[in-house]
């Protein structure tokens, strides 16, 4: 019989990626919009698993606190009680996937290959980065219960206006520059080489609580910029407002390597070849106003 797996933030970016990937044809996915299930709602999750039961959970839902979200507000407490409004009720289910951030290590530090046994030398002072430590903590002392440190993810249905890969390739399509405030390395994951690695933890029980979801290699974006413009085929120009390198952010896959050997990544050239086709089927729905101002 397939798994019955809970999907939480079936509307977000990854959420939409998961839902159209081979894991919805293996598993009996059932992603609640957020109208039908509060996450929030302490007594709305208790009447929920009062008749639900799952064997996992992918936790991808979250209260984004980025320059484009709607409301950046409460983050820390909602994003904290939606992961504890869920382990409460840890007898109604298997085994739970978190959907972590390279955050936890703190975005305002200068994060270079770092490893899981890093966290915790920086605890970071803004909320995105604090909720995802205190959660992490949380995690290390519950059963069954494994969290995904995932640095920059990029792919079809992201935020185009904010995140860096999708921007600079809609703004190729329309012809204009693509903008750096600075050059910065990046762990770069194509949304779909996450989809076999949640069926690894799906599937088997690992040795650790904590995975940094990375490629093997970390990124520049003015070198992400430069295969934009030339896949593209334009001479739109690469402007990047401040010199030398910002604070990196990267971390090394050596934990996952060794529970996942046989683990293969799309090249990034390739990777990006495949969203700038995407956004070229999809021309017709960029808006081009939105890209002439940087968030």
């Amino acid at each position: 019989m397939k798994k019955t797996i809970l999907l939480t933030g079936g509307n977000g970016f990854i959420g939409k990626n998961i839902l159209k990937s081979f894991l919805a044809q293996k598993y009996d996915l059932v992603a609640p919009r957020s109208f039908e299930l509060n996450l929030a709602d302490t007594t709305q999750v208790d009447s929920y698993f009062q008749t639900h039961q799952f064997d996992v959970v992918l936790h991808a839902a979250t209260k984004p606190g980025h320059r484009n979200a709607k409301d950046p507000t409460n983050l820390f407490y909602t994003n904290v009680r939606m992961f504890e409004n869920l382990v409460r009720h840890k007898d109604k289910f298997g085994k739970l996937i978190n959907f972590g951030s390279g955050a936890v290590y703190d975005i305002a530090a200068d994060n270079r290959l770092v490893t899981e046994d890093q966290i915790g030398s920086h605890m970071g002072q803004d909320d995105h980065s604090f909720c995802k430590y205190v959660i992490h903590q949380r995690i290390k002392h519950l059963p069954d219960v494994v969290d995904l440190n995932i640095f920059g993810i990029f792919g079809p249905q992201e935020d185009w206006e904010i995140r860096f890969i999708s921007n600079a390739i809609c703004k190729t399509l329309f012809g204009l520059p693509i903008t750096l405030r600075q050059n910065r390395r990046f762990s770069y994951l194509y949304v779909e080489d996450l989809m076999p690695i949640l069926e690894f933890f799906i599937e088997n029980k690992t040795k650790h609580k904590t995975y940094n979801i990375t490629p093997d290699t970390e990124t520049e974006l003015l070198d992400v910029a430069k295969q934009v413009q030339k896949i593209g085929r334009k001479n739109n120009p690469i402007q990047v407002a401040k010199q030398g390198y910002g604070l990196n952010y990267s971390g090394s896959n050596a934990r996952l390597r060794e529970e996942m050997p046989q683990l293969s990544f799309t090249p990034l050239e390739t990777a990006i070849e495949k969203l700038f086709n995407y956004y070229r089927m999809h021309q017709n729905l960029l808006d081009r106003q939105l890209l002439l101002t940087d968030k």
